[in-house]
């Protein structure tokens, strides 16, 4: 019988394991960070345009949302324009290769996004994407009919 000199079989295990605990934690901060993002985009309801090209989705380090009633959401945090451009500017000077997407509803003037992306570049972002969903095309649509065929 291998075991330590001196406990018995029926002694109580008081040690704590902290290699499973550790894992654990780890897992759940994982899980926590990626549906974070998921949490502020529901939230903000914005009726993005679509485009047919549309990339895959930009991971960046700010976001802002513009919304049909001019609110502007940077973060998640509603902002107003001065206030939003002193907050990416402070961004800008931790991080120097800031990267922001631009989601702005399709019912917005033009004017008013090229607003949001001139508030962007003036507080020093190099790099910025418009956020859009990708339109359904007719190879689209036909592919996806076909793949639910039984």
């Amino acid at each position: 019988m291998a075991g330590p000199i001196g406990k018995r079989d029926n002694d109580v295990i008081a040690e704590i394991n902290i290699i499973p605990f550790v894992d654990i934690v780890l897992v759940l901060l994982i899980i926590f960070m990626v549906t974070s993002t998921a949490i502020v985009k529901a939230a903000i309801k914005v009726d993005l345009p679509k485009a047919a090209a549309a990339g895959t989705d930009v991971t960046a380090t700010v976001n802002l949302v513009y919304t049909i009633d001019r609110e502007l959401f940077v973060d998640g945090k509603a902002l107003s324009m001065t206030s939003a451009g002193q907050v990416i500017a402070r961004q800008v000077k931790e991080s120097p290769k800031l990267q922001a997407v631009i989601s702005a509803d399709t019912g917005l003037p033009y004017g008013d996004v090229v607003e949001v992306v001139d508030l962007v570049k003036q507080a020093g972002v190099s790099g910025f994407a418009l956020n859009i969903e990708r339109k359904q095309t007719a190879a689209n649509q036909s592919s996806a009919a076909a793949a639910r065929l039984p």
